[in-house]
């Protein structure tokens, strides 16, 4: 660690995103995994028709049959699955959980793959080896024994393919319960629980062909650069034909100004690179609401204008009468609204309000997309509905070219959902299911995330099984949850590299190793293909090119069907012939979902195909049968808003956020080059005139400090100021370090989403910087 510190420094990045740069950390990565020869090449194969599909980011490929396409986070993803180092037996025996739990979470991860399935042992605190067969009978006699159904979580991570998530939510639906707990709660759950309010559908409503035919791109809330690289090849296209695009984000992120094409031999031999954004706004930590709501009020005033002045509207009226509902209350609250409340809210002038909607109301054919720089906010809900409103306004809602896009995260978080990984599920669909399988499914809702941890901590819930994920550096409130999974009688990890979750166990607890994406998975003989959702409801298949990290590993699917058979039996359901022939699980989803006719002979075809959204194809699955308008007030009693008249200027805004070398909480290494951070994740990012006006200068080190109404002391010490253009007031700082001081229930409205993007802090002197000084 001490040569790893001597590397850390501060480093303005003044390239372009991209180019040589990304070309160099590829290489670093699969000389750092160790990547051999033959996995190296399987690389090319990486998002093509007989390839794998990347287990990385839910961006989709232009048809899923492109050239060579793949990008720097895609590699780090591949490279750290694909690597030849290990994690067997030998290497628990050598190490005892306390003695991990002093390592790093990227020391973690350099460990390598898992190779077999072991159990925790009270005794020696270590992890020692379990035959599958006593694993899975150690869950079912857990399960069994419960009193209630309810009293197990189930969570999943959004790398788990359609097939795993449906034989898990069957399998935990005919066990009792709707406890399902997933990444979604954490990210993307306002986009789920806000779509349908105003279009009827949770999802975006856009292709990439929409892209292709955008003239104005409006990107909230998102960095491409670092989150979804493949984006920029997109975003290239479009403003290279002329396009529009402005970036709203607090942080104005490389990524967005300019990028150079790695596959473009012309930029790469040139040096040359492609501008991205034309207009960069930056509205402060949960400004966004109060931003978008001033442009529609903006774009408004413009219609009546043009209205008294006997122009061409501004508002598409026809879409408007025939599509929508609720325009004329809708309309009344933005013409009561105060426009000072907006500019103090928004966080960004008059002016740069007028400039985001001039350029919005001369757009013919406008994407709207976003991250979760919206999602991650108490009102972010009501903002998702605010930014639904102000497209239907001009009808760029259902036209092509136009539309909603929401990114998604992790590669199927989106196909899980669908498939039915959903603690609210519709009544709907458990009607179909509990018809398809004979049986009647529990109609109560379940926990998410946030409810399961609180649930824990107060003893009822005493099983915990994760398909997949880092579930304990991805939850808010890092030593409440480290409690809550403490006090569990049994914790199942489904995984395929150590994280921190295995180290924070319960009385018994279990790590199962799995197949990765990108390794060949044979049932029966036969090699099997999983399918996923990307963001833009693309379903297709993939299959593992590699030779699987140990023979003594087992498919997600094939685990999940194995506790299945082993807590249920196999009367009602022939879990095991699930396991064996994936074909099967896809006809099974097929008896479900609409949508998913002829699945196994669509997804045989490249690209495989389009999931029919109705909002898309105007058709709006609302209580109104038609899009909705709805209006929202400014909120006022906030905890920021109270936390600042308790503290004032030296009360600063928290958003926490991921480096350029991570991916959710995976660390691949220590730098953010984009951000000119290198060998340290420490740093706290905060303006100029902040850094002054707190009586600091860049390069001190900081403690930090939740302001929060509940008694619970949240510290997360020794942070370096970094200068940064970030709006007064905001301050930016990586997870998963800062999750310590986000509020277990500090979460938003409707979605109960942890409020990651707005957390009230107060930063003093380093206490440990402080006491070396003396």
């Amino acid at each position: 660690m001490e040569k790893l510190k001597s590397k850390a420094s501060i480093e303005p990045y003044h390239h372009a995103a991209g180019g040589w740069g990304a070309v160099k950390y590829v290489a670093i990565n699969l000389i750092k995994e160790k990547v051999a020869g033959g996995n190296y090449r399987t690389l090319f194969k990486q998002n093509q028709p007989e390839g794998f599909d990347c287990p990385g980011c839910a961006w989709p490929d232009r048809e899923h049959a492109s050239t060579f396409e793949f990008c720097e986070n895609g590699v780090k993803a591949v490279a750290a699955e694909a690597t030849t180092k290990r994690v067997t037996p030998a290497f628990f025996e050598a190490n005892t959980v306390a003695t991990l739990m002093a390592q790093s979470d990227y020391e973690l991860e350099q460990h390598g793959r898992l190779t077999d399935p072991m159990v925790y042992d009270a005794q020696t605190d270590k992890y020692v080896p379990i035959s599958w067969d006593h694993a899975f009978k150690l869950i079912a006699s857990h399960l069994n024994k419960l009193d209630n159904p309810a009293r197990a979580a189930f969570y999943t991570s959004g790398r788990a393919g359609n097939e795993a998530a449906f034989v898990y939510q069957l399998f935990v639906r005919m066990f009792g319960t709707n406890n399902f707990p997933d990444c979604s709660n954490m990210c993307h759950e306002a986009t789920s629980r806000g779509l349908p309010a105003t279009v009827g559908v949770g999802k975006g409503t856009v292709t990439l062909h929409d892209f292709e035919q955008a003239d104005t791109l409006l990107i909230f809330g998102q960095n491409p650069a670092t989150n979804h690289p493949r984006m920029l090849g997109e975003l290239r296209e479009a403003s290279k034909r002329g396009a529009v695009i402005v970036s709203i984000n607090p942080l104005r992120e490389r990524g967005l100004e300019r990028f150079t094409d790695p596959q473009s031999m012309l930029e790469m031999l040139t040096m040359s690179s492609t501008k991205i954004a034309s207009t960069f706004i930056q509205p402060k930590l949960g400004g966004d609401f109060a931003l978008i709501k001033g442009v529609a009020k903006r774009t408004l005033e413009l219609d009546d204008e043009a209205i008294a002045q006997g122009r061409e509207r501004v508002l598409d009226a026809d879409f408007i009468a025939q599509h929508t509902h609720g325009f004329d209350a809708f309309a009344d609250d933005l013409r009561m609204q105060d426009w000072q409340e907006l500019i103090d809210e928004a966080g960004v002038s008059r002016e740069h309000i007028e400039t985001l909607t001039r350029i919005y109301v001369n757009g013919k054919r406008v994407i709207a997309t976003w991250g979760m720089g919206i999602t991650q906010h108490k009102h972010s809900v009501q903002t998702v509905h605010m930014l639904s409103n102000l497209l239907m306004m001009r009808g760029n809602i259902g036209r092509e070219g136009a539309g909603l896009c929401p990114v998604r995260g992790h590669s199927n978080v989106q196909g899980n959902r669908t498939v039915g990984i959903e603690e609210q599920p519709s009544q709907e669909f458990l009607d179909r299911l509990g018809k398809a399988f004979n049986f009647e499914p529990p109609r109560e809702h379940g926990l998410d995330v946030v409810e399961t941890v609180q649930e824990m901590l107060e003893g009822h819930v005493k099983v915990f099984i994760g398909l997949g994920g880092n579930f304990v550096m991805a939850t808010p409130d890092t030593p409440r949850t480290f409690d809550a999974l403490r006090s569990c009688d049994l914790t199942v990890h489904i995984t395929t590299k150590l994280n921190r979750s295995h180290l924070i166990h319960g009385k018994d607890a279990l790590i199962l190793p799995t197949l990765g994406r990108t390794e060949i998975d044979v049932q029966n003989g036969v090699p099997q293909g999983v399918t996923v959702e990307d963001s833009m409801s693309m379903v297709h298949i993939s299959y593992g090119m590699n030779k699987p990290a140990s023979k003594n590993l087992m498919s997600e699917t094939a685990i999940v069907a194995n506790i299945a058979h082993a807590t249920l039996g196999s009367d009602k359901i022939d879990w095991l012939g699930y396991a064996s022939d994936y074909d099967r699980i896809r006809d099974a989803i097929e008896s479900v979902l609409d949508g998913f006719e002829n699945y196994n002979e669509r997804i045989a075809q490249p690209g495989g195909f389009h999931l029919r959204v109705a909002s898309r194809e105007r058709e709006w699955l609302t209580d109104t049968g038609k899009a909705n308008f709805i209006p929202h007030k400014v909120q006022r009693d906030t905890p920021i808003r109270r936390a600042k008249q308790l503290h004032g200027d030296q009360l600063m805004t928290l958003m926490t956020t991921r480096s350029h070398d991570q991916y959710n909480t995976t660390i691949y290494a220590l730098d953010d080059r984009y951000r000119g951070v290198f060998g340290q994740r420490r740093v706290v990012f905060i303006n100029p005139e902040d850094i002054e006006m707190l009586g600091f200068k860049a390069g001190d080190w900081v403690d930090m400090s939740t302001v929060w109404d509940d008694g619970i002391e949240r510290r997360a010490n020794r942070f370096l100021i970094v200068a940064y253009d970030i709006p007064r007031g905001c301050i930016g700082a990586y997870y998963p370090e800062t999750n310590p001081l986000v509020p277990l229930h500090s979460t938003g409205d409707i979605c109960n989403t942890p409020t990651s993007k707005s957390i009230p802090v107060l930063l003093t002197r380093s206490q440990e910087e402080m006491a070396l000084a003396a």
